[in-house]
């Protein structure tokens, strides 16, 4: 696997997607709402990319950027082969994987700075801490974390964060955050944590990470979000993770599909059984009526974008 995210037209992400996913996905475009595909590092980088554009029956249109918009090329090709060749290439981080293709510069202008934000010290010290709150979390991607920028401090018609000041604010904090993680060594709390999910999702129990908003949505929701056959689920909603960011553990809520306690507490075990395999503790009576938590918990989550 690439360390990429893949996003479709149709707004799918591929996240970690392979040589095989990445041919599948050049290869089947041209179609209604299934035009481009762009693909990103991880972490998501601003302004690094690699991206193709096709309709059926037209060429294909490769452009990639490397940071700044004077960084910025295109290439026009015929047929997808070079270009699911070139983007494996970028995706790989091979030494002069564009070589062999026609280039071009485009001349794109340089975009205007941003006017300074006009906030007071206390509202500046609010959208700062819920910015970063967010990116410790781990789970928004660049543009989320730029909406919640842009909307934080909205009260009636007054807007005071633009789109293009929440973009410049999102992505200082962001580049922030990844400078931290590129010390950490080795496998973290969340990384155990998704392997446990991943564990209880092959063993018939929809598992969901920073799924819905709080308890109420989650509970209305979750028996879709698996397969038909699903026995039971476990998840957590984005409160539970600002909880787990802010390092006061994790609150993991589960249940059987039946209704029946005894099914929610065998659940419950094999909850609590997956985190022990993945190396991670577990706090839980064994009541069906009382959550798991997760404690004690390092919350260093990777960032993916």
């Amino acid at each position: 696997m690439f360390a990429i995210t893949a996003l479709t037209e149709d707004g799918h992400r591929h996240v970690r997607a392979d040589a095989g996913r990445l041919a599948e996905l050049v290869n089947r475009l041209g179609g209604r709402h299934n035009r481009f595909l762009v693909v990103q590092r991880i972490p998501d980088l601003p302004g690094v990319f690699i991206q193709v554009w096709h309709e059926a029956g037209d060429e294909y249109v490769l452009e990639h950027r490397d940071g700044a918009p004077d960084r910025h090329y295109q290439a026009i090709l015929d047929t997808p082969e070079p270009v699911v060749a070139a983007m494996t290439r970028w995706a790989r981080l091979e030494d002069e994987w564009g070589s062999g293709l026609n280039w071009t510069r485009l001349d794109l202008g340089l975009p205007e700075p941003p006017p300074p934000l006009e906030l007071d010290e206390d509202e500046r010290k609010r959208l700062d801490a819920r910015i970063r709150e967010v990116i410790v979390g781990g789970y928004a991607t660049r543009a989320q974390l730029a909406e919640i920028a842009q909307d934080y401090l909205v009260s009636g018609d007054r807007r005071p964060v633009s789109p293009e000041q929440a973009r410049r604010l999102a992505d200082r904090l962001w580049l922030e955050r990844v400078g931290e993680q590129a010390s950490w060594e080795g496998e973290t709390d969340p990384e155990r944590l998704s392997r446990a999910f991943a564990l209880l999702e092959a063993a018939g129990i929809t598992a969901r990470e920073n799924f819905t908003c709080c308890r109420t949505c989650g509970q209305a929701e979750i028996g879709a979000a698996g397969a038909p056959d699903a026995r039971g689920y476990v998840y957590f909603h984005s409160q539970c993770t600002d909880s787990a960011a802010a390092g006061r553990g994790l609150a993991l809520l589960y249940g059987g599909f039946d209704g029946s306690p005894d099914t929610t507490a065998s659940i419950g075990r094999e909850v609590v059984a997956a985190l022990g395999e993945t190396g991670l503790s577990a706090e839980w009576s064994g009541d069906p009526s009382q959550s798991i938590t997760v404690t004690p918990l390092d919350w260093r989550r990777r960032l993916i974008g």
